[in-house]
Formats: structure tokens, C-alpha cells, sequence
């Protein structure tokens, strides 16, 4: 018996991709009306979660690299949202924290999940249950590629 070809549509890393980009074209009307990037959003989401954190914290909560998320900082800043300034206790860190608008942005963009929910045909419990096995399926492979570099 011959054994079939794999198929792009049979492999969850193509899954994720496309769904990622599909995401991002949900995310950029939305985003659009407030002047945001979906990344923009995301710093000002995890500074709404925790105020006042090291650029350094936001970019391991963040996956991202300093050259990247710095520009994005220096961005946000100019728009007025977050304020920068250099750690008290160690001056070579950088502290970020939510400007007034920063802070009044949060209730502006409340109206984002909503859409979410609604250009996935899904409902938010239904979301959140996707968003918990996504976030479980990311934690697996990240321990593993971990544990498999400590091995080598």
C-alpha cells in the first residue's frame, strides 16, 4: 500500500501560521481606529495586566527580542501611552509604565474581544477554552525544546 504525501493542511504548525495571520487580519481594523499595531497592543496589554514593569520583563512575557520592542516602546511613548524611565535601583534597566491615556485606553479597547470572539464565529467561553489548550500546547514545546538543549 502506498503511503499518501502529507498535505499542508495536516500539519499544526501550518495550522498555527495561517491562523496567525488570519488573526492579525482581524486585529488590524480594530486596532486601526486607535493608532496600534497589534504588537503596540500587546505591550500596552501586558502593562494593563502589570503596571510599571522593566522593558527587559515585558519582553520575556512578550517573546520578543530589545530590537524589537524597544522601537515599539519609543512609539507608544511618542503617542503619549507609557512613560519611560530608568530603574531607581539599577540604572541600566528601563522602567515602563502607563501614562492617563495609557490607562483610559484600556476601557476604549475593551470592545476588541468582543470582535474577536465575533469574526471567530465563536463564543468568549468558547475562546477561552481554545486560548487555554493553545497556551498549554505552547508551555509543552517550549519545555521540550528546553529540556532537549540542556540534553545536548
Amino acid at each position: 500500500m502506498k503511503k499518501e504525501k502529507p498535505k499542508l493542511s495536516s500539519f499544526l504548525c501550518f495550522a498555527l501560521y495561517s491562523t496567525h495571520h488570519a488573526m492579525n487580519r482581524v486585529y488590524k481594523p480594530l486596532l486601526a481606529e486607535f493608532g496600534l499595531t497589534y504588537t503596540q497592543f500587546l505591550v500596552l496589554v501586558s502593562l494593563w495586566e502589570k503596571d510599571n514593569q522593566l522593558v527587559s520583563d515585558i519582553g520575556s512575557t512578550l517573546f520578543l527580542e530589545s530590537s524589537t520592542l524597544s522601537p515599539l516602546i519609543k512609539r507608544l511613548e511618542t503617542m503619549g501611552y507609557i512613560e519611560r524611565k530608568r530603574d531607581i535601583e539599577d540604572e541600566r534597566k528601563v522602567r515602563v509604565k502607563l501614562s492617563k491615556s495609557g490607562k483610559k485606553l484600556q476601557t476604549s479597547t475593551g470592545c476588541i474581544a468582543d470582535g474577536i470572539s465575533q469574526a471567530a464565529g465563536m463564543k468568549p467561553k468558547a475562546v477561552e477554552e481554545l486560548t487555554k489548550n493553545i497556551l498549554s500546547l505552547r508551555d509543552n514545546l517550549i519545555s521540550h525544546t528546553e529540556s532537549n538543549s540542556k540534553a545536548s
